[in-house]
């Protein structure tokens, strides 16, 4: 058996647009990933980033409106800022797939206001069935959050194993894990991100702990392969409507319903190499 393994970084970004998958009371993004600038460097970083911000063409990095920089070591005032979700349809966003194409084929269409994220909508809920309480999400929680992965490939090279170890997340809470592949975000035609395994869920304890796994038949195909599409990335998604989507990440995606919380921040597992049989 061969793998490796990695330490996830606290995050509030997918793909670059929209900056964020999470907003502030005034409707600016709350950025914790790449910050494309006007100099072409994208590094990483923290910032506050204007609401109105306008994407470029998918594919391009474009400049965020950068309205004033977080320092993710000494937080200041902003570790008290409560987290919402954005509004739909999704602003700033560049990246039209449809995330639950036969659960939602009109979730592009759809309006609504953005919310706190302990007080997002979910689909027929009763006060009577016992929805678990969740106190106001702060940046200063969301940034405690912490995560370990093991990946081990399977001794005949078929498949591999995904072990994660989280600490910190948002307690009593429904999660997901996404893989990112090579041709997600390709310009020419991407294709549609999906969940890590199935089921793809976990549930934290008080404390934000849990673990999860997932085995994946070939996540990491020879590089030039026909048709391969390696996993480079994996995503850990806060779920502020408390519900999986079967073979989907989400309904709306981006901010709407689901919250990249932790991921890689480079694109990884080059080394690893598996094989269809």
């Amino acid at each position: 058996m061969t793998g490796a393994t990695f330490s996830l970084a606290v995050t509030t970004q997918g793909p670059l647009y929209p900056p964020s998958e999470i907003m502030d009371k005034d409707g600016n993004f709350i950025v914790v990933g790449r910050i494309p600038k006007a100099d072409g460097t994208i590094p990483w970083g923290g910032a506050i980033v204007d609401g109105a911000t306008v994407a470029p063409d998918f594919g391009e990095a474009g400049v965020f409106q950068v309205l004033s920089w977080i320092d993710q070591e000494k937080l200041g005032a902003l570790a008290s800022e409560v987290l919402f979700t954005l509004p739909l349809p999704i602003p700033a966003n560049n990246y039209k797939m449809l995330f639950a194409p036969e659960q939602r084929p009109g979730a592009n269409l759809e309006s609504r206001p953005s919310f706190p994220l302990h007080e997002a909508p979910i689909p027929d809920f009763r006060a009577a069935d016992g929805r678990r309480e969740i106190k106001p999400i702060t940046l200063g929680d969301w940034m405690q959050a912490r995560g370990d992965l093991e990946i081990t490939i399977d001794e005949d090279g078929s498949s591999a194993l995904f072990e994660f170890s989280f600490s910190s997340l948002v307690p009593n809470s429904l999660y997901t894990v996404m893989s990112l592949r090579q041709l997600d975000l390709h310009p020419g035609g991407a294709s549609r991100p999906g969940p890590l395994g199935i089921p793809n869920v976990f549930i934290t304890d008080v404390d934000g702990n849990a673990t999860f796994w997932a085995r994946l038949p070939d996540p990491f195909p020879e590089p030039g392969t026909a048709g391969a599409n390696r996993v480079i990335n994996v995503i850990v998604l806060y779920m502020s409507a408390q519900m999986s989507h079967g073979g989907a990440i989400g309904l709306y995606g981006l901010g709407g319903d689901i919250h990249a919380h932790l991921k890689l921040k480079e694109m990884a597992f080059s080394d690893l190499r598996t094989k269809s049989v």
